[in-house]
Protein backbone atom coordinates (compact mmCIF):
# COMPACT_ATOMS: atom_id res chain seq x y z
CA UNK A 1 0.00 0.00 0.00
CA UNK A 2 1.58 3.33 -0.97
CA UNK A 3 0.69 6.35 0.86
CA UNK A 4 0.34 9.81 -0.91
CA UNK A 5 1.18 12.84 1.02
CA UNK A 6 -1.62 15.42 -0.01
CA UNK A 7 -0.80 18.92 -0.31
CA UNK A 8 -2.79 21.40 2.18
CA UNK A 9 -4.99 23.24 1.06
CA UNK A 10 -4.49 27.19 0.49
CA UNK A 11 -6.20 28.43 3.82
CA UNK A 12 -6.23 32.79 4.36
CA UNK A 13 -8.13 34.45 7.05
CA UNK A 14 -10.62 37.47 5.50
CA UNK A 15 -12.88 39.87 7.32
CA UNK A 16 -16.22 38.54 8.31
CA UNK A 17 -18.74 39.01 4.93
CA UNK A 18 -22.62 38.75 5.68
CA UNK A 19 -23.13 35.77 3.58
CA UNK A 20 -20.91 33.53 5.89
CA UNK A 21 -23.16 33.90 8.62
CA UNK A 22 -25.32 31.07 6.76
CA UNK A 23 -22.56 28.93 7.01
CA UNK A 24 -21.15 29.45 9.97
CA UNK A 25 -24.67 28.42 11.67
CA UNK A 26 -25.15 25.25 9.67
CA UNK A 27 -21.88 24.19 11.12
CA UNK A 28 -24.31 24.25 14.51
CA UNK A 29 -25.35 21.15 15.22
CA UNK A 30 -26.55 21.15 18.78
CA UNK A 31 -27.66 23.43 22.04
CA UNK A 32 -24.36 22.08 23.89
CA UNK A 33 -22.09 22.73 20.51
CA UNK A 34 -24.05 25.94 20.26
CA UNK A 35 -23.00 27.20 24.28
CA UNK A 36 -19.56 25.47 23.47
CA UNK A 37 -19.21 28.49 21.02
CA UNK A 38 -20.66 31.06 22.43
CA UNK A 39 -21.38 30.79 25.76
CA UNK A 40 -23.84 32.93 27.27
CA UNK A 41 -23.30 35.27 24.63
CA UNK A 42 -26.27 34.86 22.52
CA UNK A 43 -30.04 34.12 23.59
CA UNK A 44 -31.91 31.02 22.87
CA UNK A 45 -30.96 28.29 20.57
CA UNK A 46 -30.92 27.85 17.61
CA UNK A 47 -29.56 31.19 16.28
CA UNK A 48 -30.38 31.83 12.49
CA UNK A 49 -27.60 33.98 9.95
CA UNK A 50 -30.23 37.35 11.48
CA UNK A 51 -28.79 36.82 14.75
CA UNK A 52 -25.05 36.72 13.66
CA UNK A 53 -24.82 40.13 11.58
CA UNK A 54 -27.21 41.79 14.03
CA UNK A 55 -24.63 40.95 16.47
CA UNK A 56 -21.98 41.99 14.12
CA UNK A 57 -22.58 44.53 11.71
CA UNK A 58 -25.09 46.14 13.53
CA UNK A 59 -24.27 46.26 17.18
CA UNK A 60 -20.24 46.04 16.40
CA UNK A 61 -19.97 42.40 18.30
CA UNK A 62 -21.53 44.45 21.35
CA UNK A 63 -18.13 45.91 21.62
CA UNK A 64 -18.81 49.86 22.86
CA UNK A 65 -15.60 51.40 20.65
CA UNK A 66 -15.91 51.67 17.00
CA UNK A 67 -12.82 50.14 16.13
CA UNK A 68 -12.29 47.68 18.51
CA UNK A 69 -14.25 44.43 16.70
CA UNK A 70 -13.14 42.14 14.36
CA UNK A 71 -15.27 39.28 13.15
CA UNK A 72 -12.90 36.82 10.77
CA UNK A 73 -13.15 33.80 8.31
CA UNK A 74 -11.04 31.34 7.33
CA UNK A 75 -11.46 30.19 3.90
CA UNK A 76 -10.15 27.62 0.82
CA UNK A 77 -10.73 27.48 -2.82
CA UNK A 78 -14.73 25.57 -1.41
CA UNK A 79 -15.61 28.22 0.83
CA UNK A 80 -16.01 28.70 4.26
CA UNK A 81 -13.78 26.45 6.81
CA UNK A 82 -13.52 28.16 10.00
CA UNK A 83 -14.61 31.75 11.67
CA UNK A 84 -13.38 33.50 14.76
CA UNK A 85 -13.61 36.90 16.46
CA UNK A 86 -10.73 39.38 17.44
CA UNK A 87 -11.63 42.29 19.79
CA UNK A 88 -9.43 44.64 22.65
CA UNK A 89 -10.18 44.62 26.15
CA UNK A 90 -8.46 47.21 26.88
CA UNK A 91 -8.22 51.04 26.46
CA UNK A 92 -4.27 50.88 25.57
CA UNK A 93 -5.39 48.38 22.45
CA UNK A 94 -2.68 46.01 24.06
CA UNK A 95 -4.62 43.08 24.88
CA UNK A 96 -6.84 41.06 22.25
CA UNK A 97 -9.65 38.53 22.75
CA UNK A 98 -9.69 35.70 20.48
CA UNK A 99 -13.80 34.33 20.45
CA UNK A 100 -16.44 32.66 18.49
CA UNK A 101 -14.12 29.84 17.52
CA UNK A 102 -15.63 27.23 15.38
CA UNK A 103 -14.60 24.78 12.60
CA UNK A 104 -16.78 23.12 9.79
CA UNK A 105 -17.80 20.12 11.68
CA UNK A 106 -17.13 18.29 8.67
CA UNK A 107 -13.93 19.32 8.67
CA UNK A 108 -12.51 18.96 12.17
CA UNK A 109 -9.52 17.55 13.23
CA UNK A 110 -7.97 18.43 9.50
CA UNK A 111 -5.37 21.51 11.10
CA UNK A 112 -7.84 23.87 9.84
CA UNK A 113 -8.86 25.33 13.37
CA UNK A 114 -4.59 25.22 14.32
CA UNK A 115 -3.71 27.16 10.85
CA UNK A 116 -6.55 29.53 11.20
CA UNK A 117 -5.41 30.71 15.07
CA UNK A 118 -2.01 30.98 13.54
CA UNK A 119 -2.79 33.24 11.65
CA UNK A 120 -5.14 34.88 13.79
CA UNK A 121 -2.13 35.40 16.58
CA UNK A 122 -0.09 36.58 13.54
CA UNK A 123 -2.92 39.42 12.45
CA UNK A 124 -3.49 40.25 15.72
CA UNK A 125 0.57 41.10 17.28
CA UNK A 126 1.55 42.16 13.62
CA UNK A 127 -0.86 44.45 12.59
CA UNK A 128 -3.62 45.03 15.50
CA UNK A 129 0.10 45.21 17.56
CA UNK A 130 -1.09 43.56 20.39
CA UNK A 131 1.54 42.48 23.24
CA UNK A 132 -1.11 39.50 24.49
CA UNK A 133 -4.10 37.88 23.48
CA UNK A 134 -6.36 36.11 25.52
CA UNK A 135 -9.13 33.42 24.98
CA UNK A 136 -11.68 30.59 27.34
CA UNK A 137 -12.45 27.70 26.74
CA UNK A 138 -14.93 25.03 28.51
CA UNK A 139 -12.64 22.78 30.17
CA UNK A 140 -15.60 19.88 28.65
CA UNK A 141 -14.55 20.87 25.30
CA UNK A 142 -10.89 18.98 25.11
CA UNK A 143 -10.34 18.90 21.57
CA UNK A 144 -10.55 23.00 21.21
CA UNK A 145 -8.14 23.00 24.39
CA UNK A 146 -5.47 21.21 22.97
CA UNK A 147 -5.77 22.95 19.55
CA UNK A 148 -5.37 26.09 21.72
CA UNK A 149 -1.97 24.95 23.24
CA UNK A 150 -0.94 23.64 20.13
CA UNK A 151 -0.78 27.36 18.75
CA UNK A 152 1.12 28.32 21.53
CA UNK A 153 -1.58 29.09 23.90
CA UNK A 154 -0.77 28.57 27.89
CA UNK A 155 -3.08 28.25 30.93
CA UNK A 156 -3.22 31.19 33.25
CA UNK A 157 -3.78 30.78 36.73
CA UNK A 158 -7.11 33.79 37.54
CA UNK A 159 -8.70 34.85 41.10
CA UNK A 160 -11.71 33.39 40.46
CA UNK A 161 -12.93 30.56 38.85
CA UNK A 162 -15.10 31.31 35.56
CA UNK A 163 -18.15 29.29 36.09
CA UNK A 164 -21.24 29.20 33.82
CA UNK A 165 -24.68 27.18 34.61
CA UNK A 166 -25.48 26.19 30.95
CA UNK A 167 -27.74 23.55 29.98
CA UNK A 168 -28.52 22.76 33.92
CA UNK A 169 -24.92 21.91 34.23
CA UNK A 170 -21.78 23.94 35.64
CA UNK A 171 -18.78 24.62 32.95
CA UNK A 172 -15.72 25.79 33.94
CA UNK A 173 -13.72 27.98 31.83
CA UNK A 174 -10.19 27.52 31.11
CA UNK A 175 -7.93 30.65 30.52
CA UNK A 176 -5.52 30.97 28.47
CA UNK A 177 -2.85 34.04 26.81
CA UNK A 178 -0.52 33.99 24.71
CA UNK A 179 2.44 36.65 25.03
CA UNK A 180 4.21 38.55 22.01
Amino acid sequence: MELVNKPMERLILRPYKPHDAETIVSWIKSERDFRKWSSDRYGAYPITSDDINHKYMECNGDCEEPDNFYPMTAVTAEGPVGHLILRYTDDAKKIIRIGFVIVDDTRRGMGFGKRMLQMAVRYAFDMLKAEKITLGVFENNPPAYYCYRAVGFREIRTEQDFVFEILGEKWKCIELEVNK
